[in-house]
């Protein structure tokens, strides 16, 4: 005799059907999940795991304590014994960097992990500009989409500002990218912020009853699963330093790790480095960059976003421009004018706006060990850019903000405007 069609449906369908209930009520149903321990927020602040830069409960917490942001790309996974998060370690320092950005991370990823941070108002920051950012099309599709934030996104929506040319300017940006498609609700409330006009109320509820509390969870749940732990390597590298804090004694001693560590090259690069990523790529490099520019770029109004949002944190800010490998810019033809234009432009944005804590080593690439690599600070140059933080952070806490945001870099004008007449 046949079974019933109903039942030998729910026999391979009830327990699909089953599951998704109550991972459903898993992500709505309110409750508060314990606070994470020392030992992970730690581990999370120079893990440079994606699920961390994409989440806020971590960061929040560690925004409670004496964690102070550091904010940048691929620079940061440079872990040798000079690293701000191996000195801070090492010394004993009153901070501990929050390591967020990786490989791929821009102004855009920034401004939204940053403006969903809690606990920063009146805080100190630290930010690497990397003039490689500001390439003519922007962060590529693809970058941002992978650090893409539902959690942030959501953040964003539920407090933006229709009448705010910053937030409509947000909006009209992150509706570029494909990732903002994929919940059609927060989908049209980025058009409405764009086009000048409040959430609807069923956008509103939605975001805030259902979005809300579906991507807390979430974030609560997975945030702390699959950490990188660079701890190790934190430690090794801190064995490497003197007891005692003296500028020249380290200043020998990045020297003599320098020294060793780029020997098989004449760019001054990491040996594995080379060996591993240029090497046999090399005459195919020669004069490769030549006509690279990093002068116009809608980055610069991305940037703008992430200025914004410090200004409305009170945040003070220490903005730090690593230099280019000079000895590689010669090889592969980068104009190091140019690279100046962008300095320029880029101090022209920060400082006519109040933010004057400006850390320049553009001009520092030929200084040997200075740098790991041909775009990355190393040895030396993070000793160097230390002798601006450590008496930047002696305190955690900003002390007389007074900033002049400019809507006017929000322009294409702007973006595609160079750098003559901006001394």
């Amino acid at each position: 005799m046949k079974k019933p069609i109903r039942k030998i449906l729910w026999r391979g369908l009830g327990p699909l059907l089953i599951a998704a209930i109550l991972v459903v009520a898993l992500m709505l149903v309110p409750f508060k999940f314990g606070s994470s321990s020392q030992a992970t927020i730690r581990q999370a602040a120079s893990s440079m795991s994606a699920n961390v830069l994409k989440g806020e409960n971590i960061k929040n917490e560690a925004m409670a304590e004496n964690y102070v942001p550091f904010i940048g790309s691929s620079e940061l996974s440079r872990m040798d014994a000079f690293h701000p998060s191996v000195l801070a370690q090492k010394y004993h320092r009153s901070y501990r960097p929050f390591l967020m950005g990786m490989a791929g991370t821009q102004s855009l990823t920034h401004f939204l992990s940053v403006n969903a941070l809690a606990h920063v108002d009146g805080k100190k920051a630290v930010m690497v500009l990397s003039p490689q950012w500001f390439v003519p099309g922007g962060v590529r599709k693809a970058q941002f989409d992978f650090f893409f934030s539902p959690t942030q996104l959501t953040t964003f929506l539920l407090h933006a500002n229709p009448n705010s040319e910053a937030d409509r300017y947000a909006a009209r940006r992150l509706l570029q990218f494909p990732s903002t498609n994929s919940d059609r609700i927060s989908n049209g409330a980025l058009k409405n912020i764009a086009a000048g006009q409040k959430l609807s109320d069923g956008q509103y509820w939605y975001l805030k009853q259902v979005k809300r509390p579906m991507v807390d969870h979430q974030d609560a749940l997975f945030s702390q699963l699959f950490l990188n732990n660079n701890q190790p390597k934190l430690d090794k590298a801190a064995k490497q330093l003197p007891a005692k804090y003296d500028v020249d004694d380290l200043d020998g001693v990045a020297t003599r790790i320098g020294m060793k560590e780029t020997t098989n090259n004449p760019f001054g690069l990491k040996n594995d480095f080379y060996s591993k990523r240029v090497k046999k790529n090399l005459p195919r490099l020669a004069g490769s960059q030549a006509h690279w520019s990093y002068v116009k770029s809608p980055e610069y109004s991305d940037l703008q976003l992430v200025l914004n949002t410090f200004a409305k944190k009170h945040m003070e800010v220490l903005f730090v421009i690593p230099p280019i490998n000079a000895k590689w810019a010669a090889y592969t033809g980068l104009n190091l004018n140019m690279i100046q234009d962008t300095v320029t432009k880029l101090k022209y944005q920060l400082k006519t706006q109040g933010f004057n804590h400006v850390l320049d080593l553009s001009q520092d690439g030929a200084q040997p060990y200075f740098m790991e690599d041909t775009i990355h600070i190393g040895w030396r140059g993070w000793l160097k850019m230390d002798q601006t933080v450590r008496p930047f952070l002696k305190t955690d806490k900003a002390t007389g903000v007074h900033y002049k945001l400019n809507d006017q870099f929000y322009t294409k004008r702007w973006q595609q405007r160079s750098a003559n007449g901006l001394d």
